[in-house]
């Protein structure tokens, strides 16, 4: 019997091998239980690997704006990003979350957090490839651009990790504020080396930089911060008491940070690590429990007595610091617009696989238009991004174009970072939904980038402090407005529909309100987008994208494109193979 049973078919066999049929017939073998109940088909293939560059609006942007010396670097990051082991990392980063360490097993306060090896990985990469401070030590005309194409693609695998190397970029003209600071600490910001771990920044091969500006009473507000800072007999030397509310990438190595000094609200440089080894009183609290960026850690510290470095003049905190915060917002605008073409390239794979009703996906009608136009929005945003980056690096060199150029940067990264990210959210939401039920498990990706969109507008000033800020902007920085209206005038005749909107500008900026500032600023952005189109895109692309956000001619959601829309160009064109 043993023997029996230790061969038989299977549990639910009813009948044991070896026992006879009733009628004394010979055994007759069981056919085999299939082992699945069904067929899985009509599931498209996984999508990596890759190329996070095939991007025309992208690499037609980069060449434009001074940077086709680094398309080769570009589209092998490009490559790399999309490749399934950089996915993976993504995803593994995302679900091990980071944690809080307070305390060692002795006892000994070490305010540490510890992260999964695959974030470690997306920083090694994006250090080494310059997406942190390495511009900033680099001569070629279009270094910039050049990091800010590497993050539109390298922005396909996780967005958290994007957090340190912004605000690593953004430090460097902040502290520059400080020569003898920045003659230290330069050299290692813009360093290609990432070195975790708490030892003194100057013994370390590579550094990363964060900040911390607001504080649970304030939020924007930072005038209104409490944290103090009381000098030392040491010159320039002081020591900070108080807290900030929410500062990200605790584990950097640096912090810029906003405190009240004697002479008012003042900017400090604020290390982990003492130059002497010892730990700064730096003291972790808790982290953010976030809807998104859940793989990059974000902190409530405390300051006990933590010793800082002045960084500017007494008193003009806000001032230093706001340069780092225009390299943030640029960043931002970025981050958006990586998310989009990542989940558009996501909606199009999927509907090029995907049969409904007798017919591929990406051959039913509705669904194209969905595609194209969210292909329109993801172009705009891109092409945006670029020529802002453009303004970024020629800004930041000496000669003629300089001045324009930084008047044109200083209120056009506004404007983009209020409206790019605002356009976020819905994008992927849309995006997701061509993948049905698909796109809405955690296992499709597309809800860790839904939880992602939100946060780049709220980020660096949230909607209603960009849009003021562009007002105040118009309003206090010398020659803003001609600058704007300058790049605008590049396009003038290039339509009608941006010709008419243009002056709907001019009349809107004489009539400019704190309540109307949302409007305007839409406007200003959707015109600036239009007008980089007109100039620089394929007729089928601009024209679409006038009518549409400019003309009228369009609804209240994505895929109400008109009828006259050349749907076939446009997808064609951001999605290779799909025409």
């Amino acid at each position: 019997m043993a023997s029996t049973l230790a061969h038989a078919p299977g549990a639910g066999d009813a009948r044991r091998a070896g026992d006879a049929p009733p009628d004394g017939t010979a055994a007759r073998s069981a056919p085999p239980r299939p082992s699945t109940t069904h067929d899985v088909t009509n599931q498209p293939p996984p999508l990596s690997p890759y190329d996070a560059s095939e991007d025309a609006a992208l690499l037609e942007g980069l060449r434009r704006e001074g940077a086709g010396w680094a398309e080769e670097g570009v589209r092998r990051l490009g490559a790399r990003a999309g490749s399934t082991q950089a996915q993976e990392w993504a995803d593994l980063a995302d679900r091990h979350e980071p944690e809080l360490r307070t305390h060692d097993r002795y006892g000994n306060r070490v305010d540490e957090v510890d992260f999964h090896p695959a974030w470690h990985h997306l920083m090694r990469t994006a250090v080494a490839e310059g997406l942190a401070g390495a511009p900033w030590a680099d001569d070629r005309p279009g270094a910039h651009v050049a990091r800010t194409a590497g993050g539109l693609v390298w922005g396909h695998t996780d967005a958290g990790h994007g957090c340190p190397t912004s605000m690593t970029y953004a430090a460097v003209p902040a502290l520059r504020a400080q020569p003898e600071l920045a003659a230290l600490y330069e050299p290692l910001l813009t360093s290609r080396v990432y070195e975790p771990g708490p030892r003194a920044p100057a013994g370390k091969a590579g550094l990363l930089a964060g900040m911390g500006m607001t504080e649970k009473q304030g939020g924007s507000d930072v005038r209104t911060n409490t944290t103090t800072a009381a000098p030392t007999a040491e010159p320039g030397v002081y020591t900070l008491r108080g807290h900030k509310w929410f500062t990200s990438a605790p584990m950097c190595d640096v912090f810029l940070v906003l405190a009240q000094a004697p002479g008012g609200l003042s900017c400090f440089l604020v290390p982990r690590v003492l130059p002497d080894g010892s730990r700064n009183a730096f003291r972790i609290q808790r982290l953010k429990d976030k809807l998104g960026n859940r793989s990059n850690a974000s902190c409530e510290p405390e300051f006990d007595g933590a010793v800082a470095w002045l960084v500017g003049p007494e008193g003009r905190g806000v001032k230093t610091i706001i340069e780092m915060v225009n390299c943030t917002r640029l960043d931002c605008v970025m981050m958006s617009a990586a998310l989009m073409r990542k989940t558009l390239v996501e909606a199009g794979h999927h509907a090029r696989h995907r049969t409904a009703f007798g017919a591929l996906l990406a051959d039913q009608p509705l669904m194209r238009n969905v595609l194209a136009d969210l292909a329109l929005e993801s172009e705009a945003a891109t092409t945006l991004t670029l020529r802002l980056a453009g303004a970024a690096d020629r800004a930041a060199r000496e000669g003629g174009q300089a001045s324009r150029e930084a008047a044109f940067r200083r209120v056009a990264t506004a404007v983009g970072k209020y409206w790019v990210t605002k356009r976020g959210p819905a994008f992927t939401a849309e995006a997701l939904e061509c993948l049905g039920g698909n796109g809405y498990v955690e296992e499709s990706g597309m809800p860790r980038h839904y939880r992602e969109a939100p946060l780049l507008s709220i980020w660096e000033g949230s909607g209603n402090v960009n849009a003021l800020d562009v007002l105040r902007a118009l309003g206090r920085e010398p020659g803003a407005a001609e600058a704007l209206f300058a790049e605008l005038a590049l396009a003038h005749g290039g339509d009608p529909r941006l010709d008419a909107a243009v002056t709907r500008l001019r009349q809107g900026l004489g009539e400019a309100s704190p309540v109307g500032a949302r409007r305007l600023v839409e406007l200003m952005a959707l015109t600036l987008q239009a007008s980089l189109l007109v100039r620089h895109a394929p007729s089928a692309v601009a024209d679409a994208f006038c009518s549409t956000r400019l003309g009228g001619d369009w609804g209240h959601a994505f895929g109400t494109l008109p009828g006259a829309a050349d749907l076939d160009a446009i997808l064609g064109r951001a999605l290779p193979g799909f025409g």
